[in-house]
Parts: C-alpha cells; sequence; structure tokens
C-alpha cells in the first residue's frame, strides 16, 4: 500500500528529528561515528524509497540508492543495507549498476559475502528476464550459480542461499544438485519452509509423488496456511486420491470460510471421491454465497444426475425421480443466468438423455454447436471440443454409426493434444462396436501414421489387428511399448495377453500372465488391482480350455482380493450355469453382480440363464428380452431361442437362432467361436425340420 504524501512527510521529519545536528545530504567516509552515520544515511535511503514508491519520481530513486551506497560505505558489513538496495535496484530495474556496485564492493574485499549474495541475486533476476515470455539466460544463471556457490563455502550455515542454489539447480535441470542444496538448508535450518517448498515441487516435476508428498505434509504441519494446505491436496488430486485432498482442504475451508476458491476446490474433490452429498452441500452453499455465478448450479445440476444414475442402477424408483428433478431445476437456474452458454446447453442434453430422450438431446446439442460462435479464447475450444464428444458418444449411443466418426473427426481436426489422439481411438472403436472391420483398419492405421508414438494408438491398432487374427504382428506391437517400468509393464503384458487370447494362443497368454504378475508384485502400488485382473483372465482363459478347476481357484482369487468384482462374480456364476452344475450358487454370485451392474445386458443374460437351467422359464424370458434391450449378442439370442424351443414356441426360436447367426456373421474372426456357430445351425436345422412337421401334420 503507498503511503500518502502527509505519512511520508512526517516519516521524513521524525528521521531527520532523530539526526537533528546532521545535514541533509550523504555523509562520507571520514565522519568518525561511522555506524552512527551508516544508520542515518540507510534511514534517509529508506524514506527515499518509501516516497519514489508513492510517487514514482525518478530523483527519489536516485536519492535512495545514493543514501544506501554511502551507508554501505561506512558499514560494508550491514546486511539489511544489501538487502534493500537489491530489492531497489531490481525494483527500477537497474541491474547493471547493481552489479557494478557489488563488483566493486568484492574488488575492494573479495570476502564481502553480502557483496557477492547481491551480486548473485541480481545475476538470478537477470537469468530470469524482464519480460512475460522471457526465457532462462544460461549464461546469468550459471554466474548466479557459481556466486552463490562461493557464499555457501564460506558460510554453510545460510539457509536462504542454499534454497536460491536450489532453485538455481532446479532451473537448471539438475535434480540431483538441487537436492543436495535443498538438503544443506534444511541442515542449517531445519524449518526453512522455502528448502521443504522447494523439494517437493522438484520432487513433483521428476514424479516421485511419494517424496513430494512427504514434503508437502511436512510444510502443511509446520505451517497449516491456506497454501501450503492447498497444495498438499493439489498433490493428493495428482495422485487420483481426492478423498484424501478433500480431508484437508476441509480443514483449509475451517480455518478460512470467507475464501471461494477453497471451498470451491473443496467441492471438486469431494464431487472427485464419491461423497456426493457432501459435494451437494458445499456447491449449495457457493451458490447462495454467489448468486451470480452460472458454474455453481451447473455442477449441482451434474452431481444430481449422477446420483440419479447411481438411484436408477439400483431401481430405487423414488431416489431417481427425486434426484432427476434436482437436476432439472438446478438446470433452470443456470439457464437463467446464461442460456447461451455451451457448457449450460451441453447439460440441458445430458439432463435430456437422461430422460430418455437421445434424440432431443443430439438435436439440443447439435444446435448449441451450430449456435454458439467459435470464440478464440482457450476456454472456448475446451469446452467447444467436450460438447463434441458428448456429441459423438451420442450418437453412437444411438447406434448413429456415421453421425458418431463423422463428430469425432472435427476433434481430430482440431490437432489439440488433450482431445484429437482420444478422438482417432473413439472412432476406431466406433468401427469395431458397428462391426465394421475394414473401418476399424483404415481408422487404426491412419491413427498410428498420425501419432506413432502414442500408446494408444499403439495399442489400439494393435488390438484391431489381433481382431483380424494377425495375433504375432499384435502382440510385437505391444511389446514395443514396453519401458522397463515394473507399473506400465505389466499393463502392457496383460494386453498381449488379452491379444494371444484373441487367438487362442493359450500357451503364450499364459506366460504373458506369469509375466504381469511378476511385474505387480514390484510395483506395490497397483499390485491388488493388477492381480485381480491377472486372475479374473487366468479364469477365463482356464473355462475356455476346459479346465474348470483351475478355471474356479483362479476365480476365487480375484474375488478374494476384491469381493466386489462383479466380471468374476458373473463369470463363475455362468461357467456353473452353463455346464447345469450348483445352479442355486451360480444364482448368488450372478445376482450379486446384477446387483452391482444392475444395467449390463451380459449379467442379465446369465441369470436368465441359470433360470432356464432351473426350469423357470418365463422368467428366463423376460431376463432374456431385457439383455437383448442392452445388447445385441449372439450368445443372448441362442439363449432366448432355447427358451422359446422349451416353451413350444418353435418359430419364435428359429428367428432367435437365426438372429444369432446374424451377430456371429457380423463379429471379427477373433471373436467368432466356429464351434458354437455349429451348434446354433445344428439347433436351427432340427427347428426348422420339426417345424415343417408340425405344419404337415
Amino acid at each position: 500500500m503507498k503511503c500518502s504524501s502527509k505519512a511520508l512527510f512526517l516519516l521524513v521529519s521524525l528521521t531527520l528529528a532523530s539526526f537533528a545536528q546532521r545535514p541533509e545530504t550523504p555523509q562520507t567516509t571520514e565522519t568518525p561515528d561511522n555506524k552512527a552515520g551508516a544508520y542515518y544515511n540507510f534511514a534517509m535511503g529508506r524514506v527515499y524509497n518509501e516516497l519514489a514508491q508513492a510517487e514514482g519520481n525518478r530523483e527519489y530513486v536516485n536519492k535512495a540508492i545514493q543514501y544506501y551506497q554511502e551507508a554501505l560505505k561506512l558499514d560494508p558489513s550491514a546486511s539489511v543495507i544489501f538487502d534493500e538496495l537489491t530489492d531497489l535496484y531490481v525494483q527500477t530495474g537497474r541491474l547493471a549498476d547493481a552489479v557494478s556496485q557489488a563488483e566493486d564492493l568484492l574488488k575492494r574485499d573479495p570476502d564481502n559475502l553480502d557483496a557477492r549474495r547481491m551480486l548473485a541475486r541480481i545475476f538470478t533476476q537477470m537469468a530470469r528476464g524482464t519480460g512475460p515470455d522471457s526465457k532462462v539466460d544460461d549464461d546469468y544463471l550459471h554466474k548466479a550459480t557459481a556466486e552463490f556457490q562461493k557464499v555457501v563455502a564460506k558460510d554453510p550455515k545460510d539457509a536462504e542461499s542454499w534454497v536460491m542454489l536450489g532453485n538455481l539447480y532446479r532451473a537448471a535441470s539438475d535434480p540431483p544438485n538441487a537436492e543436495k542444496a535443498f538438503d544443506s538448508a534444511l541442515a542449517a535450518e531445519p524449518d526453512n519452509e522455502e528448502a521443504l517448498k522447494g523439494l517437493a515441487v522438484m520432487y513433483s516435476e521428476m514424479g516421485d509423488s511419494a517424496k513430494a508428498m512427504e514434503k508437502w505434509k511436512a510444510l502443511a504441519d509446520k505451517n497449516p496456511n491456506p497454501h501450503t494446505l492447498a497444495s498438499l491436496a493439489q498433490q493428493y488430486e495428482q495422485m487420483n486420491d481426492y478423498k484424501s485432498a478433500a480431508e484437508v482442504l476441509r480443514k483449509a475451508v475451517a480455518a478460512n470460510p470467507d475464501e471461494e476458491s477453497l471451498a470451491q476446490s473443496l467441492a471438486y474433490d469431494l464431487a472427485e471421491a464419491g461423497q456426493y452429498d457432501e459435494a451437494i452441500q458445499t456447491y449449495a452453499q457457493l451458490a447462495a454465497d454467489n448468486p451470480r455465478t452460472v458454474p455453481y448450479p451447473l455442477e449441482l445440476s451434474r452431481l444430481y444426475l449422477v446420483q440419479y444414475g447411481a438411484a436408477k442402477a439400483k431401481h430405487d424408483t423414488a431416489k431417481a425421480d427425486a434426484a432427476l428433478a434436482q437436476a432439472e431445476e438446478w438446470l433452470k437456474k443456470a439457464q437463467a443466468l446464461d442460456a447461451t452458454s455451451l457448457q449450460v446447453r451441453d447439460q440441458a442434453a445430458n439432463v435430456l438423455d437422461a430422460q430418455g430422450k437421445t434424440a432431443d438431446a443430439i438435436a439440443e446439442l447439435k444446435t448449441a454447436l451450430d449456435e454458439v460462435p467459435r470464440r478464440h479464447s482457450a476456454n472456448d475450444a475446451t469446452h467447444r471440443a467436450i460438447a463434441l464428444r458428448h456429441l459423438a458418444l451420442l450418437y453412437r449411443s444411438d447406434k448413429q454409426y456415421r453421425e458418431a466418426i463423422d463428430t469425432f473427426r472435427q476433434l481430430t481436426a482440431m490437432d489439440d493434444e488433450r482431445f484429437a489422439p482420444e478422438a482417432w481411438m473413439q472412432i476406431v472403436d466406433t468401427c469395431r462396436e458397428s462391426k465394421d472391420v475394414p473401418c476399424a483398419l483404415r481408422e487404426s492405421a491412419a491413427a498410428l501414421k498420425k501419432y506413432p508414438n502414442n500408446p494408444m494408438a499403439i495399442e489400439e491398432h494393435a488390438t484391431v489387428l489381433a481382431d483380424t487374427g494377425k495375433v504375432d504382428e499384435a502382440a510385437s506391437e505391444m511389446r514395443g511399448l514396453l519401458k522397463g517400468d515394473a507399473g506400465d509393464d505389466c499393463k502392457i503384458q496383460i494386453a498381449v495377453a488379452e491379444v494371444y487370447e484373441k487367438g487362442k494362443r493359450w500357451n503364450d497368454m499364459a506366460k504373458a500372465l506369469n509375466e504381469a504378475e511378476r511385474l505387480a508384485h514390484e510395483d506395490h502400488e497397483k499390485e491388488q488391482l493388477d492381480l485381480e485382473q491377472i486372475d479374473f483372465m487366468r479364469g477365463a482363459m482356464w473355462e475356455r480350455q476346459k479346465k474348470y478347476d483351475a478355471s474356479e481357484a483362479a476365480f476365487r482369487k480375484a474375488l478374494e482380493l476384491n469381493p466386489k468384482d462383479a466380471q468374476a462374480l458373473n463369470y463363475l456364476g455362468y461357467m456353473f450355469a452353463d455346464r447345469g452344475v450348483r445352479l442355486d450358487e451360480a444364482y448368488d454370485l450372478i445376482k450379486k453382480a446384477v446387483d452391482l451392474d444392475p444395467e449390463n445386458g451380459a449379467f442379465l443374460d446369465s441369470l436368465g440363464w441359470v433360470y432356464f437351467r432351473q426350469g423357470k422359464l418365463n422368467e428366463a424370458e423376460g431376463l432374456l428380452q431385457r439383455a437383448l434391450d442392452k445388447m445385441q449378442d449372439p450368445t443372448v439370442h441362442d439363449h432366448l431361442g432355447d427358451v422359446y424351443l422349451k416353451l413350444g414356441k418353435t418359430k419364435e426360436a428359429i428367428a432367435q437362432w437365426q438372429a444369432s447367426l446374424r451377430e456371429f456373421q457380423k463379429a471379427t474372426e477373433a471373436d467368432n467361436d466356429p464351434e458354437e456357430v455349429a451348434k446354433v445351425n445344428k439347433k436351427l436345422d432340427e427347428a426348422q425340420a420339426r417345424l415343417a412337421k408340425e405344419v404337415h401334420q
């Protein structure tokens, strides 16, 4: 804050009154009382420094510098004079003058550490540059580093200089020396916050989350202010530990209830952690405190829509209806504030889709993208990309595959690394979902050409190759991604195993899973999740080879790691049901899977198949019809054909088996099972012969 002229006049008067016998001119080195003279000149320098800041008068700057310089002549050991003079040189851009002054002092006394610190600080400033787009000047960076090295060599207890040296090493991309410098600062001053912060930031940059977290925790424990707590929360966010981030931010908000940004971050982390009720409560308070701010009602509408989906999945109609009503209500509030916003209209499409009005959702989003002008800010481009992606996904869910691909292609044309590569992969997935193998091959090859080093592009292309039976080529491409990192390589070996699974190369699949398991044990942070997937894949592998005991053991291991693994519950239960054994246990297993994911077509098919095996034909028919509403799959059609035949509905059974064969024809080479196709053909032939007899009788 700038002082008023009256306040500065008073400051000058008081300072001068304390030196009433001295003239208002710089004192010379011949003054007997050097300390007193230094203090007087320093005080006058500070007065003119304040005047310069208040009035912006160059003459005051010159006088301030003149007084500080004279103070240094009288007392070259006064650190505070060096500090204030250095700051003044930096603030006024007189860096060359500062260098000359420091170098002149060092010529007279090479051991003057304050002069050397001054020179090091000025070189540091010169290394940074002055403009907003300035790049680091390596020459001055090296000069600053050399000066601070000399300082700490003479004064190893100078924690501040160690911290500056650590930051310079960081800027020079020299983490080992930066770490040593920050550690030396902490050795000199164990509670030095800047050293802790420097280490925390450096470890974050290096990707060492554990060490970064340790330092941020130490900082937050030592000084739990909004900055340190927010930084600690951000570290948790980078590790996708939103629950812990929210716990930290609760403390920050409690200590600073009026800080909107903290409450906003807390609401976000609560939502990401799945703590929707508290997130809604926090956003609602933010909306009440800021009634003209669009994002808060918009986020509330989105959160209530999430709760609607969860309640609908659990068949809790009352809760689902209430949540959808709230989503609509908060959307209206957002629309009242800004009806033309692309984000608001995107959410309107979400609400329409939740209401089962997918066609209306598509129309709303398409119109919004046409009507909202293409602006040039990064935020506008981001919002447009998000809306385009949403529109493409809506088209795909509505089985408008060509429109979905065309919309995803608009994202690839944006040439934005945040959206374009993923959009290419979505195009390939859309081709695969529509059973258009030539399209999938063509688009995956184009994506790989565009992004030859992108792991997603490589994996997608390998998957398509495996779909077409080129298993060795696909596995080779996947193995090209191995880089020696246990966690990443484990996932790649799992993907290799999936490639071999498509080719029914069981021995090769087993070897890849064994290697993945070895790597999983090396990466303890992700071990359980990877092992669960590995055990599941082993279970499926053994089942496909009709080694049922080994398969069951593998699925049991996966369920020990995660009793709520719906896929494992379903697969194990289906394996029993398909063989007609342990049907009660099969029912219990699959029912748990359905309860965890009520809209999953595969799980509904499995439950329907259990009912068929138990002779509960009407229940089986209803569930299998529901499964077909979710997915068009040859096995589901086959199962429903069996149910209809048992019910005496031969024509309906024939129609289902014909539909099953059509779906088999659409399947990729890897997904097509000649043995299953032969079984369906046999059933169809027998049913048609039976129907012909019935007609002639």
